[in-house]
């Protein structure tokens, strides 16, 4: 595997390989590498015959300081995964590379709407941070498709929503979100988890499909459902931030006589970890059925 921490050597790689093989998928990630990642590698070797993985913690993209000294940050570990996935190509940049001004003075990307709602509400800057980080990625990297997880469904539209209206010439691929045994979404900040909380987690998933249920079964009560959802992720010891039940295209409110497909999303603290996930609906039955 080949490994490139600056940009224009990895610009040049990226496209040397383009060349050679024809096609090149792409998976950008801030490492700390879990089964979650490795399916996106094992899916974007599906889509095209080179692959290319990204590993950079972004600054710009953390509204709190401390949270971004704690991320973990475990190259080491990363780097032999995805040696031993045979992936072609590494990039992974000190901060110092990828942002040559400082922050406040970097230019940005900002996808207005979906930046502000659900997650954007209780993280100010983050969708700023990371349309702007895979809006380089992609510049730098050039590639024919990248892959992102539905864990992160926010984070999944508005990269589709700015990839189209920049008119970016990459498909946006979404792999489905890859889960512990026990329902648990995977996630980096699972490890911040106590023995008793990671015992407690799995309930998040349990809520979400059981509301999603109440909703496919016909019920259009979706403020109520949204409190009970609440309610419970309370009474199971989270904190919780929001419980959604929005639009799948765009996470707009859905009307009560809503015809397209839907999602359920929450965020919600468990200890020191902040836990996301999400849950599809399918397309609620006429009234009265």
């Amino acid at each position: 595997m080949e490994v490139q921490r600056d940009i224009e050597a990895m610009r040049e790689a990226a496209r040397a390989l383009r060349q050679q093989r024809g096609s090149l998928a792409f998976v950008p990630t801030m490492g700390n590498l879990h089964d979650g990642h490795m399916a996106l590698v094992a899916e974007a070797q599906c889509r095209a015959p080179a692959v290319a993985v990204s590993i950079f913690v972004n600054p710009m993209q953390f509204n709190d300081a401390r949270d971004f000294a704690a991320y973990p940050r475990t190259l080491t570990e990363d780097m032999a995964l995805l040696e031993a996935q045979d992936v072609d190509l590494l990039f992974a940049p000190a901060a110092e590379e990828f942002y040559r001004r400082p922050l406040e003075q970097s230019t940005r990307v900002v996808v207005p709407g979906l930046s502000e709602i659900l997650c954007g509400a209780y993280r100010p800057g983050h969708f700023t941070g990371v349309a702007t980080v895979v809006n380089k990625l992609f510049n730098i990297v050039h590639p024919n498709v990248a892959l992102f997880g539905e864990k992160d469904f926010q984070q999944l539209l508005l990269i589709r929503r700015m990839v189209e209206e920049l008119a970016l010439e990459v498909e946006i691929v979404a792999v489905p979100t890859v889960r512990e045994r026990d329902g648990l979404a995977m996630s980096s900040r699972n490890r911040y988890l106590d023995e008793e909380e990671r015992r407690r987690a799995p309930a998040l998933y349990r809520i979400l499909c059981e509301a999603a249920e109440a909703v496919a079964s016909g019920r259009r009560d979706y403020a109520a459902l949204e409190a009970q959802g609440m309610a419970r992720l309370e009474r199971a010891g989270f904190r919780p931030e929001y419980f959604a039940i929005r639009r799948a295209a765009d996470l707009e409110l859905p009307a009560k006589e809503e015809s397209g497909a839907l999602r359920i999303l929450a965020a919600a603290w468990l200890g020191r970890a902040r836990l996301i996930d999400n849950v599809a609906v399918p397309a609620p039955p006429p009234e009265g059925r």
